[in-house]
């Protein structure tokens, strides 16, 4: 009777939940479902597909069946370090689209599409029109200056210290608590943030803003909501100064997500910088592989849930 069971259905992006964090277990498959066993022998079970991003901490081991599940359904898995302020590789649940990635390279060649680009993101992320007749170089170096300002208004908010962002990942423990927030808060926006991206059928390294860094797309889109979702949980996580600051600050976070709909906002929000470069993408290839996170056409009526 296994046979007759229907096949998986990956579940859209912005029904999942954002992040779960994954800390010396062994992330591995049962009844088929993730499930982690940590070193005493406790199973906990992961929701199949229901999650978009899985970071996967030091003390993690991943079989094979969990890597396979993982493409299937388009959860991302990103190891990730200590506290998760580094990200030193992702797996990409279904990789990019050729047309999509086309389309992004070619707005990002054309000088006067990528300008264009970087204008919008400017837009959403600032709600104002940016100054006119500015190259990317010099919008680059006014975002610059506003975010810098924008530190020290959510600092003095706050009541925290703040001196400048500086942190070496090298030597963690001696970055200040401030600093230390807003890694690990930056951290899980960014691994939400790529698997939307990877999702998409985008390309996380031909970034607009950011340019010759593997996500630098990732860091474009991410900026645009950091504001507004894990920066006022980092400072306001720094300032109650808790034992464990990385900790709060994640739970912090994931309440944001699901607060401002973040996972619900991003793809939309992704095509409609990319618009604003005024190209049209090209038509996918008759033979091109689809979405990884499809939604296809329900079989029944008006408010069946298939």
């Amino acid at each position: 009777m296994v046979g007759l069971l229907p096949p998986l259905k990956p579940i859209a992006i912005k029904e999942r939940l954002s992040i779960l964090f994954v800390e010396r277990g062994h992330l591995d498959v049962l009844d088929g479902a993730f499930v982690v066993v940590d070193k005493t022998g406790v199973r906990t079970h992961v929701p199949v597909g229901g999650v978009a991003c899985l970071m996967l901490e030091p003390g993690t081991r991943v079989s094979h069946a969990a890597v396979a599940l993982a493409a299937r359904v388009g959860t991302l898995l990103v190891w990730i370090g200590e506290a998760g302020v580094r990200l030193y590789s992702s797996g990409q649940p279904g990789g990019a689209r050729a047309d999509r990635l086309l389309y992004q390279a070619k707005l990002a060649l054309d000088d006067t599409a990528r300008l264009k680009v970087v204008r919008k993101m400017y837009a959403m992320r600032f709600g104002e029109e940016p100054p006119t007749r500015r190259s990317v170089e010099q919008l680059r170096g006014i975002e610059g200056a506003r975010v810098r300002q924008t530190y020290q208004l959510l600092a003095k908010k706050y009541g925290v210290e703040w001196k400048a962002r500086n942190y070496d990942t090298s030597e963690w423990d001696k970055a200040d608590i401030p600093n230390r927030c807003l890694s690990a808060a930056t951290a899980c926006l960014y691994g939400v943030t790529e698997a939307a991206v990877l999702a998409a059928g985008y390309a996380p390294a031909v970034g607009f803003i950011h340019t010759g860094k593997p996500l630098s797309f990732i860091y474009d889109v991410a900026d645009v909501f950091k504001f507004e979702t894990v920066v006022p949980v980092a400072f306001r996580v720094a300032a109650k100064n808790p034992h464990n600051v990385e900790q709060q600050v994640r739970l912090g976070c994931r309440d944001a997500f699901r607060q401002t709909n973040l996972l619900e906002r991003i793809i939309p929000s992704i095509e409609e910088m990319l618009a604003a470069g005024e190209i049209l993408p090209p038509a996918p290839h008759e033979e091109a592989v689809p979405p990884a996170i499809p939604n296809p056409e329900s079989l029944g009526d008006a408010g069946h849930r298939s």
